[in-house]
């Protein structure tokens, strides 16, 4: 039996005896009451989201202590940290823990899927053909069209159209996974905040009442980002580029640039036009297993469905092909996130209890813009950024004595500034933190982790979790967010 074989054997047993542990430990979960159902955030301790932490703490090391082992088997040990936690969550709350998973599976993870498999399916048929040459220069107008794209049809849907052309421009290169990280600050974050279409958390607060055109407001803090992490990407990349010798394509060779596969954009603004039919038609609602969902979504969902399906079957195999097409990226993406979904429940359920959860004093402190910005962002880093916009819009609410219904018609009438400056003050610094601080870690938005997949997949050497954070995060990313912060906040 080899060492990878051991430590699969290790792995599951270490798993199985922390779930015999936990089920002796359920009574610590159980309701006082078990005939009333409870709040399970007002109730859940922070050790429950252990296994959270567990399935993290595995992507961020495995990788690196055990290679070939985390190659071959990432999907067990995200099944085995799921079940970790849904044993003793189900043990100790039946009906009602069932229940929460169903939700959180129907409501969120699936749809959530769906829309990444059909983005990155669809973007897979635009294939930009031509010689383009990674120099500085032309990567940072690659990110920048990306950046600007990205408000528009979805920061998942910018990355997958522009990763790839930035990663063939760059395969000749030794030094380029700087360049792929820059690519996810600026196209698969930053970059989305400008309009609901951008990021989910805006689109959250666009069917909470927020009109459609007020993120439009935050182009100054976007711009200045953008500018100051193009500079810095620029001199970063300019001094990596002189370490490198690179091969001169001669002025007959170069292939004049092209884009095959152009009718997969059609198929893109489909699944916009339908993200964005679901936030405006309301058709009522459909019961699944117990948990509600909305006709439109029902019917969204379906629609990026189609559109997946109408680009498989109209865009030529060759151009895929041509493309480097593959399913593994998107698996990955599936089969950690599954785990990810999963563990994460008790988080967002002390979360979203706010003032009567584990959070309490966290949440009860956040006072101004400022600290708005900073406890949304910190906690978007590594939570799902739309329950977390959504939990800081509500307490601010709270806390000013307003209720949805009059923020959605002030927004409405367009008095939202005059009537109502300091709720407009603290939404901005939910929105801005939710949005940016996603690119703080691979996990913090959808297509971040999505992104390095398809880049090692071409051979790019990217930084660990911790590395990614310490190298990049720490030293490029924070400085750049207190600017933000005292400049415009």
């Amino acid at each position: 039996m080899n060492s990878s074989s051991n430590m699969y054997l290790r792995a599951v047993k270490f798993s199985f005896f922390t779930i015999l542990l936990l089920i002796m430990a359920s009574p610590v979960f159980a309701s006082s009451d078990p005939q009333q159902p409870v709040h399970l955030g007002s109730e859940l301790p922070l050790w429950s989201a252990f296994p959270f932490l567990g399935i993290l703490l595995s992507i961020a090391l495995l990788p690196l202590l055990a290679p070939h082992f985390w190659h071959h088997h990432f999907p067990k040990v995200s099944a085995a940290w799921s079940l970790i936690f849904a044993i003793p969550f189900l043990f100790a709350y039946k009906g009602q823990a069932l229940s929460e998973i169903l939700h959180i599976y129907i409501v969120d993870y699936i749809p959530f899927i769906i829309l990444l498999w059909g983005l990155y399916t669809i973007a897979g048929g635009i294939f930009v053909k031509g010689s383009l040459k990674g120099t500085p220069a032309v990567n940072v107008v690659i990110i920048l069209v990306g950046t600007m794209l990205a408000s528009w049809v979805g920061t998942t849907g910018a990355a997958m159209i522009t990763i790839r052309p930035l990663l063939r421009a760059n395969a000749e290169r030794k030094y380029k996974a700087h360049l792929v990280v820059f690519f996810i600050f600026l196209v698969a974050n930053i970059g989305g905040a400008l309009t609901p279409l951008g990021d989910p958390p805006l689109f959250l607060g666009f069917l909470h009442g927020v009109s459609f055109f007020w993120t439009l407001k935050l182009y100054s803090e976007m711009i200045f980002l953008v500018i100051l992490l193009t500079i810095i990407l620029y001199i970063w990349d300019m001094r990596m580029y002189k370490k490198e010798v690179l091969t001169i394509i001669p002025v007959q060779s170069r292939e004049p640039l092209k884009i095959e596969g152009a009718h997969n954009f059609i198929f893109l603004l489909g699944v916009v036009s339908g993200v964005l039919f679901s936030g405006l038609v309301p058709m009522g609602e459909v019961n699944l297993l117990g948990v509600h969902r909305t006709g439109q979504s029902l019917m969204r969902d379906g629609w990026i469905i189609l559109m997946g399906i109408l680009s498989l079957k109209f865009t030529q195999q060759v151009i895929r092909k041509e493309n480097e097409f593959s399913w593994a990226p998107i698996k990955e993406v599936a089969y950690l996130f599954a785990g990810i979904f999963m563990t994460i429940i008790p988080a967002l359920a002390i979360l979203q209890a706010g003032e009567h959860g584990a959070m309490a004093a966290l949440i009860q402190a956040v006072d101004s813009p400022k600290q708005f910005f900073y406890m949304s962002g910190a906690l978007s880093s590594f939570l799902d950024n739309a329950p977390t916009y959504l939990t800081f819009f509500n307490t601010a609410l709270g806390k000013l004595g307003l209720t949805e219904n009059v923020i959605r018609d002030a927004f409405a009438a367009g008095t939202i500034s005059t009537a109502h400056p300091e709720f407009e003050s603290l939404l901005k610094g939910i929105s801005l933190g939710s949005v940016f601080m996603g690119a703080n870690t691979y996990i913090g938005n959808a297509p971040n982790f999505m992104v390095k997949s398809i880049a090692e997949e071409a051979g790019v050497s990217m930084p660990s979790f911790f590395g990614y954070m310490i190298k990049y995060s720490l030293v490029v990313l924070i400085p750049a967010f207190i600017l933000v912060a005292w400049i415009f906040l």
